[in-house]
């Protein structure tokens, strides 16, 4: 397992916010995180919950724009945000566009050339970041969940539908509810999946949730006056597929809210508690 390298720390709400480094085995490269560790880590272990970041972003959007550390503080959970996408190596194309290659990983594990070797989200943030989180920071076993916005909406609902064993909490704000139904989805699958739909299957949430319900609930909080609504996001697919399967869901649909973070400031104690009483019980 790599060694971590802390960049920066920063005193807060009586923890700290810290930012690190490393060198990412599935990724074959440097990935880089923010952690937010609450005052109760120093006495003992706490509760983490993984935020996936959406188009655009990098480890440093969420903890900076968010507004979660102060709850957190106050619960007594870990925020742990990954970066969106490998940095390095550059690939031919990879910033050819905003919503596909560097900064928009999908959280995927591609399968076609040359973005296979890279872009391996998924598996980063399923399995070697929660492994380098949990050997060097003070997480309690078995208390995790996962969160996100956007593409990272996306990507939490898929982790924690694909490994209800590995995570007891899911939410999501504004999430990509029905990739393989939506422009962006279908761009990033076709390129980093390829031509075979039925593969794109196992990274649609609404294709997942109809199979198999998560445990415990899940929270979606959407914008009326998202600009990507119609288009992008499709809870309304999802909504019908959790209906299928018996899926706990709390869709919630927000008045005059769009798709940014002053939105996901809005409501992120909701969702702070939401999770909080899902890793605690």
């Amino acid at each position: 397992m790599s060694a971590l390298t802390l960049v920066s720390e920063h005193a807060c709400y009586g923890g700290v916010q810290r930012f690190y480094k490393h060198d990412a085995t599935e990724v074959r490269g440097p990935m880089k995180f923010s952690a937010y560790i609450p005052p109760q880590a120093r006495t003992g272990n706490v509760p983490v919950l993984f935020f996936l970041s959406g188009l655009t972003c990098t480890d440093e959007t969420f903890p900076v724009k968010s507004h979660a550390q102060q709850l957190a503080a106050e619960l007594g959970l870990m925020l742990i945000a990954p970066d969106t996408s490998p940095r390095e190596p550059r690939l031919p194309g990879d910033a050819d566009s905003w919503d596909f290659g560097y900064s928009a990983g999908f959280y995927v594990d591609a399968t076609v050339a040359p973005w296979s070797q890279y872009y391996r989200m998924y598996s980063y943030v399923t399995n070697e970041l929660p492994e380098l989180v949990a050997a060097n920071l003070p997480v309690q076993p078995g208390a995790t969940g996962i969160f996100g916005h956007s593409m990272g909406g996306h990507g939490a609902l898929v982790c924690a539908l694909r490994n209800p064993d590995r995570y007891k909490s899911v939410s999501a704000f504004a999430p990509i509810a029905a990739p393989m139904q939506c422009p962006w989805g279908k761009k990033a699958f076709t390129n980093y999946l390829g031509s075979d739909t039925q593969s794109w299957r196992d990274y649609d949430a609404s294709e997942l949730v109809a199979r198999r319900p998560f445990p415990g609930p899940i929270l979606v909080d959407q914008g009326s006056n998202d600009q990507f609504l119609v288009e992008q996001l499709l809870p309304e697919k999802f909504s019908a597929a959790a209906a299928k399967s018996g899926q706990v869901l709390n869709l919630r649909m927000q008045p005059g809210y769009d798709h940014g973070y002053y939105f996901i400031q809005t409501f992120m104690a909701d969702h702070l508690r939401h999770h909080a009483k899902q890793l605690k019980s």
